[in-house]
Formats: structure tokens, sequence, C-alpha cells
């Protein structure tokens, strides 16, 4: 379970900014929150800004920090370039380095793990663990210094293999260590999505087991799609468009999961006569019949499914898209009433769900980028209100920044006067 991430110095986050993950002390909806270890956690996270603020950003720093944890010891990676972006409107972080930490329970030890690079090598990194309330030092690094303690042994052995642009974890992993491997599973279940282009890898896993496939078809007769039944069929991957192929690589690139078949799922539509009576199923395929919503939630739904079911954490770019808003509520109360194990972050424009209904205060977050390009991520919950305060009316008349700004008039001009065209009194 993730307790927090900080990032700092990476695209438009200048200053070190936190997506804190406990709860604050309040008391509405406490079935929002999980029991990990001796530790409350908030089930869910949603994130709301204005275009361009930086929502994605956060998530992107959390996708870069996975990959870079995953792949940093691979021999493909020996002598290449860093693909660290900074945040490069300011002389005073162009050049420095940008920084990742996650804090987060595995196996029911909590763990502080972050690290801090430049396009050529790793600068620092370091490693905390908590079996109980005292924090203990695993190891620290500086360029290739290392000071390890007794209880990461494993590390010991593998520091002269860890090059400049590899991290020490990693390598440590790969050469079977117990606390790394344990540590590179965490990371390797952190599932973040973005970009959905009609079903995950994923999803085909749950629509090929029966157990899962009735949730899939109950699920969408819920959310009113009118799908009585899924068929699959095998394509090599070789053959599918290029487009889609591009998608299921970057998909894959983050699940680690490898595809060399793509199945096509073919959706069945009852057809009925002039009484009402079921005549026949009628075939459609997904990809090219059904609206994109509903190529959304069959994307969506797979890795719900898994996260509840593995107590992970999933994390979505623009929830919403092409969703009706009930959808999204539903989608959302499986999160913070039904789950007991998994946490849910995503980011979002539907103010609808802007409510004390559906979030505690401490779960709602905002990112609000200022003139100068930085983007700063920060709580409702800092602003200190009343539980029952419309969120949405307030969020959008400014109170929380984090909303665009339009200047009607400066664009429009006289235009915003009304103009009688038609020579009837208005």
């Amino acid at each position: 379970m993730l307790i927090k991430f900080s990032v700092q110095n990476y695209l438009s986050f200048k200053d070190l900014n936190t997506l804190d993950m406990l709860p604050a002390s309040i008391g509405q909806h406490e079935e929002h929150l999980l029991c990990v270890s001796n530790y409350k956690l908030l089930k869910s996270a949603a994130i709301f800004g204005a275009n361009a603020s930086g929502k994605s950003n956060l998530f992107k720093a959390m996708g870069f920090a996975k990959i870079f944890v995953l792949e940093s010891s691979k021999e493909s990676q020996a002598g290449e370039k860093i693909s660290v972006i900074p945040f490069l409107l300011s002389t005073e972080t162009e050049n420095e380095p940008s920084l990742f930490e996650f804090t987060f329970i595995q196996n029911n030890i909590k763990y502080r793990y972050g690290f801090r690079l430049n396009n050529t090598e790793v600068v620092d990194e370091w490693l905390f663990e908590s079996k109980k309330i005292k924090e203990s030092l695993l190891f620290e690094r500086h360029l290739q210094e290392f000071n390890i303690s007794n209880k990461f042994k494993e590390g010991n052995k593998v520091k002269e293999l860890t090059r400049k642009n590899a991290l020490l974890l990693s390598v440590a992993a790969q050469f079977n260590g117990k606390i790394s491997e344990n540590i590179l599973d965490w990371f390797l279940n952190l599932n973040i999505i973005s970009g959905l282009f009609g079903y995950s890898p994923i999803a085909l896993d749950y629509i090929n087991n029966p157990q899962y496939k009735d949730d899939f078809i109950d699920i969408l007769k819920i959310a009113d799609f009118s799908i009585e039944d899924f068929r699959l069929q095998e394509r090599n991957i070789a053959e599918v468009p290029k487009f889609i192929q591009k998608e299921i690589n970057r998909t894959l690139k983050e699940t680690g999961k490898e595809l060399k078949l793509m199945p096509e799922i073919k959706t069945l539509h009852g057809k009925y006569n002039s009484k009402s009576e079921l005549v026949e199923n009628v075939e459609f395929d997904l990809m090219h019949d059904e609206s994109k919503g509903t190529q959304n939630l069959f994307s969506l739904l797979g890795p719900i499914l898994e996260t509840i079911k593995d107590g992970s954490v999933l994390i979505i770019d623009e929830l919403e898209s092409n969703l009706h808003p009930l959808i999204s509520r539903f989608l959302i109360k499986m999160f913070n009433i039904k789950n007991k194990s998994a946490q849910f972050i995503f980011n979002t424009h539907d103010t609808n769900l802007l409510s004390n209904k559906f979030f505690r205060r401490d779960q709602i977050y905002f990112i609000n980028k200022n003139r100068y390009g930085q983007s700063e991520l920060y709580s409702l919950y800092d602003y200190n209100i009343r539980y029952d305060r419309t969120f949405d009316k307030d969020y959008l008349e400014g109170r929380y920044k984090a909303v665009p700004f339009i200047d009607d008039y400066s664009f429009f001009g006289n235009e915003l006067e009304p103009e009688n065209t038609c020579g009837m009194e208005i």
C-alpha cells in the first residue's frame, strides 16, 4: 500500500510536492479507510486541476520512477543516458537532479525508498525500513559511495557491479536479493494507466477466466450496457494495426507482461422480435462497433478487479474519459465501500465528484500551476473548511485555485453585450 509519494524538479514540479495517503483526524466516511499493518490509509484519492496544471505530470513522475526501478539494472541500459526531464523554466533547477521517493507497505514492512538523479547518473539513493515504529537505515548512496547496513547484506555483494546510471536496489534484485525482490514486487504491482485504447492485457486475463467474466458482465449490466456475453478470437500481434501495437507495447512495458497473440473481443447483444422475445445474439467487434465509453470501461474493469483482488495500487489518468459521471461514481464506490485491501488514485475534471457524499476532505487533492509554470499539489483538508460545504461550487468559483483563468472580456470584448440584430425589443 502507498503511504506517500514525493517528487521534486521533474517536469512541471519544481519544489518538493507530496501525495499523502495517511488520513487526517476527521470523522467522516470511516469506511473509506484501510487498516494495513497498524496503519490507517486512505482507500482513494481524487486529483482536480485545470488543463496543463500538472495532473498527468504527477502520474508521469510515478511511472518514470517505477520503470527506472524495474529496468535500470538491465544490460541494455549500460551507457545510455537517463531520460529524466527536470523543471526547465528556472535557472535554479535546469541542471539539478530530480528527486523521487515512495513510502509504502509491502508484506507488513514499511519502506521509504528514494533516489535523486540527472541525465547521466544516480546522485543519491536511500532505503529505510520500519518493522515497528522506529525507522532504520538499510543503505544510503551518494554517487558511487555506499553506506550499507548489516541488515542489507545483499547490497554489499553487488555495490561494485552497480553502474553510475543504475540503482543499487535494482541490481541487488537482479541477483536475487530477498529485500530487493520484495520491494521490486511492490513496484511491479503499482499499476499506472494512461491513454486507454480499448482493452488492456489485464482485462483479457479476466475475460478468459469464467469466474471474472461473470464479474465483467454483471458490472456492464449495472452500467446499463446491453451486452449479454463475450467471445474471444486470437490474432498474431504482428497483424494488428501499428498504432494499437504501439499502445500495447507501452502498456506492457509498465506491467511487465508479454503478449504475442492479440485476442479480439466480440460482444454479443440480444436481438428481440415485436413481442420483446429474444430471437438471437448479434456479434459486435469491441474496437470497431462499440462506443468509446464501452471500450474504456472494458479497459478499466480488468485492472480494477485485479487491484481489488490483489490488494495493490491502481492509478488512472483521466478517469472520466468517455464515461458517464454515474459510471465513474460506481467505480469509485467499488473502492471506497466494497474494497478492503486496495488503493485507487486518479485525476479528473468531473466536478460532480467534488462532494462530501463521495470523498472525505483529505481524499481530495488539487494541482495548481502558477505564473512561473510551477505545479503545486495540495489537499482540500489544508483549507480547514467544514465538511458540509459545497466543494464543487467553491472550486468553480476559484476558492481552492486549480481552475483556469478565462478572460472573457479581452477575447470577446463588446460582443459580450447583447446586440439587437432582429429589430425586436430585447
